[in-house]
């Protein structure tokens, strides 16, 4: 069985993340004007918020809820990605006001399907051990 993850490396890196997307949200939204590269600044630090504000707590509910097998540390910080992907692709949307209630329920189901299919990839990868030689 896996040894289990720890959660400083998770922390360390959603408080960076965090500071660093919350940070350079707060810079642009009320020191900079609504030209091409904030746009994209706003975009980026947003997945950089969310995914950090995200990290922690995908890392709760796998410890939590484990599966048959534990998660291994790029599943989580892949998961956590995800939620900063929609976040700021649903922002992208709201910009041209394409943000209905079954826009957010079909990305939310692509991206969760998405994530299915590579877990069910990765399990289908997965090598029995190889015994010891005594």
């Amino acid at each position: 069985m896996n040894e289990p993850l720890k959660f400083k490396p998770f922390g360390i890196a959603a408080l960076i993340l965090l500071f660093a997307g919350w940070g350079g949200l707060y810079y642009i939204i009320t020191q900079t004007l609504p030209y091409v590269w904030p746009r994209w600044g706003f975009f980026v630090l947003t997945l950089l918020a969310l995914t950090g504000a995200f990290l922690p707590i995908i890392y709760l509910f796998h410890k939590r809820f484990p599966g048959e097998k534990t998660a291994d540390a790029n599943v989580i910080v892949r998961q956590a990605i995800w939620f900063g992907v929609y976040g700021a692709t649903l922002a992208w949307l709201q910009l041209g006001r394409l943000v209905t209630v079954y826009v957010i329920l079909a990305l939310a189901g692509g991206l969760i399907a998405i994530e299915y299919f590579i877990r069910l990839r990765e399990k289908s990868r997965w090598k029995p051990p190889a015994p010891e030689d005594e």
